[in-house]
């Protein structure tokens, strides 16, 4: 089959030879002629590199009218950098239509230049935080949106983003088209369809979740002291490559990436701390291969479509299982063979095994090379590279002599001997010593392993069952085993609930399993985390950078004891004897950070039932105004009602 007999439009095909694409892939052959209709709910689920970008964009282009001034068509996509590869792409598809105007809208840059370029889109790629800061501002108008699609549905879910889906698609008109591309089927995935889809078309290429049947997946089993050398190892045995390493956080992705760079590696981070002109740059580089290695998070390497790609090497494996179906599928793009490579300690083993139910492939163990295998083939790839150089004659023709005669008192051995060695030395110092760092992690031992974590690793298949899109609406009972944390920024610096779930995760490592209810306030934010991570939490969270403000983070709630007041007072927390000013973090109120009145959820933007104030802080003051340190007769208990909370405003 060729693209001329899927029914695109001329333009579209003319723009389809320029780019050289020859034959549809099978998501293309099964989705474009379905898509071209007017009524085309359509769900599409196929491993990344598969052809999926122009599985949904070809058919957007070619249906997008001429004549109207609003957005026709709009696409969701959960990272900075996949919203920027696509509007590329769908750029190039419209390279001859005059009609579409292609506008990327994302975070961390200038929204007012956003602002104007969306007046003139007629398709219009977002990623959902910033796309619902636009409707919010009232710069965006949807009601003429033919037809949306949401690719890579499953993450920008288990981002947290559901909330914002859910708003940006009651924007948009009742009658219109939806399209769902995923990689994976969770049932969150499934009931977007069911909720906002009519008898849609379901295509999957190969089994639901499975893994590209062109990438070999190896793991290698080390000391957690020898994780770092066993990763230098792993390049250094693969003088060609070109690869990603993932990194489970922020800071250990900077971390990696340092070492690597100076070790000497052509190695950079990708990470949601750089900037965005850093991570252009850094991606820039990647794309134009004079970079060797790039070092990322999950989330930072979403969007990631840059072909050739030889190697995908976990430094640490994901908590979330489908998150490696997403890391792996970086490689092996368009047919291509590619190697998933994963490092993992001696009790890990168990992990490997739910990776192969999940992705319906089996794993080979691999052993981490030894010095001397890693030596010799670093000498033969250099020589390679020696005997293929070209040599430019006219060039160094008038340098010769002078070389010549540098080299006249060494043999033809010796100076090749001496060549060599410039490059090779590094090697020969550094695994002169080395020894062998492979650690027994084989099949028996990923069995006696996965008895040992049987407990651990039920715990965790019951939180990723969990429901993530009700996590929000649990009731007080699902507080237990929680800590409620305080957040120093809030939805005036930008901050909505999938950011902060998504800062949350990266910075610790976490998933959204792991998180519980998150309350986003104008000046300050609440969420509440499962107890056994707040430790982790407050060390790598806090002190973190979001949109250019850096967030503090503190516990706020402990899990009360039984109350031993004796007297009343100005309440205090439930450990009080007399009441008075004491409590929990020694505030005016008890609780957590509470007003006057106690009880336990009396904080900043909490309603405060016990002392007859409405979202009451520090003190009320008389007449209903912000409430502050002190304040009038509606501070203590009762009295008029505050009418909003501070933190100490006027």
């Amino acid at each position: 089959m060729t693209f001329s007999e899927l029914g695109l439009r001329d333009e579209v095909l003319k723009s389809i030879t320029d780019l050289g694409f020859e034959a549809p892939t099978p998501i293309q052959q099964e989705a474009i002629p379905y898509l071209l209709k007017s009524e085309s709910d359509f769900v599409g689920l196929a491993q990344t590199g598969t052809g999926k970008t122009a599985a949904f964009g070809l058919p957007l282009v070619n249906n997008v009218q001429s004549g109207t001034r609003l957005p026709q068509g709009l696409v969701i996509c959960p990272t900075r950098e996949l919203c920027l590869q696509i509007s590329k792409d769908l750029e190039n598809y419209a390279k001859y239509d005059r009609d579409t105007q292609v506008v990327a809208v994302y975070g961390g840059t200038d929204i007012r230049r956003q602002m104007t370029q969306v007046k003139s889109a007629t398709i219009i790629v977002a990623t959902p935080g910033r796309l619902v800061d636009l409707i919010n501002r009232k710069a965006i108008v949807l009601q003429e949106v033919q037809c949306v699609v949401l690719d890579e549905a499953d993450e920008m879910l288990n981002m947290g983003f559901k909330e914002d889906i859910d708003m940006i698609l009651r924007q948009t008109p009742e009658k219109k088209n939806v399209w769902l591309f995923s990689a994976t089927m969770p049932k969150e995935v499934a009931m977007i369809a069911k909720t906002y889809m009519t008898d849609p078309l379901e295509v999957s290429i190969g089994h639901k979740n499975q893994g590209n049947e062109n990438i070999e997946h190896i793991y290698y089993s080390v000391k957690e002291k020898d994780r770092y050398a066993a990763l230098k190892r792993l390049i250094d045995v693969n003088p060609d490559i070109f690869g990603l390493v993932f990194c489970r956080t922020r800071h250990e992705t900077q971390s990696v990436a340092e070492k690597l760079s100076k070790d000497g590696y052509n190695a950079e981070p990708l990470h949601g701390d750089l900037s965005q002109a850093q991570r252009d740059n850094v991606m820039k580089r990647f794309r134009e291969r004079t970079l060797q290695l790039l070092v990322a998070t999950d989330v930072a390497a979403r969007g990631i479509d840059v072909d050739n790609i030889t190697h995908v090497i976990h430094y640490q494996l994901p908590d979330d299982i489908e998150n490696y179906t997403h890391r792996s599928g970086r490689t092996a793009r368009a047919g291509k063979k590619g190697e998933s490579l994963v490092l993992i300690n001696t009790r890990e083993g168990y992990k490997i095994r739910s990776i192969e139910k999940q992705i319906r492939t089996d794993f080979t163990q691999g052993t981490i090379p030894s010095a001397q295998e890693i030596c010799g083939l670093q000498l033969t790839s250099l020589i390679g590279k020696i005997k293929e150089t070209e040599v430019k004659e006219k060039e160094i023709e008038k340098f010769l002599p002078a070389i010549f005669a540098d080299f006249e008192d060494f043999s033809k051995e010796e100076v090749i001997k001496k060549f060599i060695s410039v490059e090779f030395n590094r090697f020969i110092d550094y695994y002169g010593k080395a020894g062998d760092i492979s650690a027994d992690g084989g099949r028996d031992s990923r069995d006696r392993d996965s008895r040992d974590s049987r407990d651990s690793r039920d715990s965790r298949d019951r939180d990723s069952r969990g429901d993530r899109g009700e996590r929000r609406e649990r009731s007080d009972r699902n507080d237990e085993g929680k800590t409620r944390f305080f957040v120093s920024i809030g939805k005036r610096d930008g901050l909505n609930p999938g950011g902060l779930l998504r800062m949350i995760c990266d910075e610790a490592g976490l998933t959204s399993a792991h998180i519980g209810k998150i309350d986003v306030l104008p000046t300050f934010s609440f969420f509440e985390a499962d107890d056994v991570h707040a430790t982790k939490i407050l060390s790598t969270v806090n002190g973190a950078n979001y949109e250019g403000n850096q967030v503090n983070v503190e516990v706020t709630k402990k899990k009360a004891e039984p109350r031993r007041s004796s007297g009343g007072g100005f309440g205090g927390d439930r450990r009080s004897s007399g009441g008075g000013f004491g409590g929990e973090r020694k505030s005016f109120g008890g609780g957590e950070r509470s007003s006057f009145g106690g009880g336990e959820r009396k904080s900043f933007g909490d309603r405060d039932r016990s002392g007859g104030g409405e979202r009451s802080s520090f003190g009320g003051n008389r007449g209903g105004d912000r409430g502050g340190f002190s304040g009038g007769r509606s501070s203590a208990g009762g009295g008029s009602r505050p009418r909003r909370d501070s933190y100490g405003s006027k």
